[in-house]
């Protein structure tokens, strides 16, 4: 018979089960992602789909080692909501609801924690969410987008140009193409360079996946910015190219969540030499 241990999956365990999957130190795996618009060809669940696959094809590689959380799926989305079907959650609430995941994990006797990011304008917004769990809480929570894991791996195999793997793109539409080509309309996809955050031909504004972004950021409607809510080249998508970018995320989550456990814990050291009575500031003193 299994041990507990070897269940990957977050939902599937009793609460006996999490006491013995904290105090065996699992990590904990949180892909947070965003319903919204991915063009003519790719389905609203894209950003979900891939950051919770990643995270499940690495809890399969090591099971015994990490602990696979349910997908939040709505993201910061503003800017997309001229498009039909995307849904927006508000910066504040997105934070808290996200921050309370995060410490209710931590509360149950967890001490490191991945937030696994599928969206774009999710990204700085789950670095804010994985620092303050870490001030407020005993555990290390860590916040990265799946994309980033891949970026070296993608500028090998990548055939468009700056721009071009931006969003339902070159990278996105390869990786959905290998995980399930059924749900794709390839005989859709139409290509856009330039999108909500680039200017095509700018030297100054630029965003992409393989790429990063320009010196100089400017975020417009992205139904201003593009017909059909494409930022970079779907058409030049392959499964052979998604498999090796699902494979590789997958892989570099293991061994960062390994480099993670292994990382000591911080010791505050308090260097004032007076400490006031007042204010009390949470979580300061």
């Amino acid at each position: 018979m299994n041990s507990s241990l070897d269940q990957y999956r977050y939902e599937f365990l009793t609460w006996p089960e999490i006491n013995h999957a904290a105090e065996a130190g699992k990590t904990v795996l949180l892909s947070i992602g965003s319903t919204e618009q991915h063009g003519y060809h790719l389905p609203l669940d894209t950003d979900n789909f891939l950051a919770t696959t990643v995270c499940i094809e690495a809890g399969k590689k090591a099971p015994q080692e990490l602990l696979v959380m349910p997908n939040i799926p709505y993201g910061y989305n503003e800017h997309a909501q001229d498009f039909p079907g995307t849904i927006h959650v508000t910066y504040e609430h997105f934070i808290e609801y996200c921050l309370d995941v995060c410490k209710s994990v931590a509360y149950a006797g967890f001490s490191r924690i991945v937030i696994v990011d599928g969206h774009g304008s999710n990204e700085h917004l789950c670095e804010f969410i994985a620092r303050r769990a870490t001030l407020e809480t005993e555990a290390l929570i860590a916040s990265l987008m799946w994309t980033n894991l891949v970026k070296d791996e993608f500028e090998e195999i990548r055939e468009s140009g700056l721009g071009g793997a931006a969003h339902a793109c070159e990278l996105e539409t390869s990786a959905y193409l290998y995980l399930a080509e059924d749900r794709v309309q390839m005989d859709k996809a139409q290509d856009h360079y330039g999108g909500a955050a680039g200017s095509e031909g700018s030297k100054y504004l630029w965003v992409d996946i393989g790429k990063g972004w320009g010196p100089v950021k400017v975020v417009k409607w992205t139904s201003a910015s593009t017909p059909h809510g494409v930022s970079g080249a779907p058409t030049l998508a392959t499964a052979k190219k998604g498999k090796v970018l699902i494979d590789a995320a997958a892989d570099h989550l293991v061994a960062f969540s390994r480099e993670f456990k292994d990382l000591a814990d911080p010791v505050r050291v308090d260097h004032r030499k007076v400490r006031p009575s007042s204010p009390t500031l949470p979580n300061l003193d």
